[in-house]
């Protein structure tokens, strides 16, 4: 059981069998009555944000989430493959568990997932990856307009705007958290 006292962000706490994280907490004390704690917590299976308020000293149960490093076999249909590292597990994922984070792995990744009760609920990745263009319009000779951008297939099948002189076969590193183009690798 986790006390109110002990609420931080990216605590993880569980309410009516649900997983949420702790965005943001905060003491005060009303004019009358006992101190209250309010909270901003993020339910980790669907994304959904609310706001709830807590009595100084109540106890929530802490949620058991844990983080374990798998890696992506393959897709198959809609599913991802992840395999555990240490029994060599495998784990059938939905698409819509992995959602738009499964345009940024690559067969073979290593990465760190998040699972509830057996079940995995989120990817954690990295700030960036890297991966190679697969298609795209070649680049016009002479078109060098500031800030152009044209749009690329990756690898993965992730469509990102990259600046006009990006060419099929490309290296290039994309930002995971806004899926923006960030550089040539």
């Amino acid at each position: 059981m986790l006390s109110t006292s002990e609420f931080k962000s990216g605590k993880k706490i569980e309410i009516d069998g649900k997983p949420f994280e702790i965005i943001k907490s905060e003491h005060y004390k009303p004019g009358k009555g006992g101190a209250m704690v309010r909270t901003k917590l993020r339910q980790m299976i669907t994304g959904q944000v609310l706001d709830k308020t807590f009595r100084s000293g109540e106890k929530v149960a802490k949620a058991d989430v844990l983080h374990q490093e798998m890696q992506f076999l393959y897709k198959e249909a809609t599913d991802f493959v992840f395999m555990n590292m240490e029994t060599y597990d495998q784990m059938n994922v939905a698409g819509e568990s992995v959602g738009e984070k499964g345009g940024y792995i690559k067969e073979g990744d290593t990465v760190k997932v998040l699972l509830y009760k057996g079940e995995l609920i989120g990817v954690d990745l990295p700030a960036s990856v890297v991966l190679e263009v697969a298609e795209t319009e070649p680049g016009i000779q002479g078109d060098r307009v500031s800030g152009a951008t044209k749009p690329a297939t990756m690898e993965t099948g992730l469509n990102v705007n990259v600046p006009l002189f990006i060419n099929i076969g490309d290296k290039i590193k994309i930002d995971t958290r806004s899926g923006e183009y960030l550089g040539r690798e």
